[in-house]
């Protein structure tokens, strides 16, 4: 089974900046893609950033130059710099991960918990 597990969330004032983690763990599985996705009460999931097992990034136009996605792949670990936060980058923060399980399979989208971020401003 994969569990993944998020955290760093919290309340910062606009500005200031934050560090998302999130921590893939099970056994026998590949980790193809991770990202982060945002939902804001009122408003559809959006994507904000992902990483290849390549390294290949990709961003939302929104966060561009204010965020930082980046992997620890020993670790199967995505962490997600915020600087420069605003008031509309609060929402549920999700670590989602495409891993193929057994490594041959095709991949499946698993999805952390979500970590709450509040910008205050």
């Amino acid at each position: 089974q994969v569990q993944l597990v998020e955290s760093g969330g919290g309340l910062v004032q606009a500005g200031g900046s934050l560090r998302l983690s999130c921590a893939a763990s099970g056994s026998f599985y590949v980790v193809k893609v991770m990202g982060w996705y945002r939902q804001a009460p009122g408003k559809q999931r959006e994507l904000v950033a992902t990483i290849t097992s390549g390294g290949d990034t990709n961003y939302a136009d929104s966060v561009k130059g204010r965020f930082t996605i980046s992997t620890d792949n020993a670790k199967n670990t995505v962490y997600l710099q915020m600087n420069s936060l605003k008031p509309e980058d609060a929402a549920v923060y999700y670590c989602n991960a495409e891993i193929s399980r057994p490594p041959w399979a095709a991949a499946t989208n698993y999805w952390g918990q979500g970590t709450q971020v509040t910008v205050s401003s």
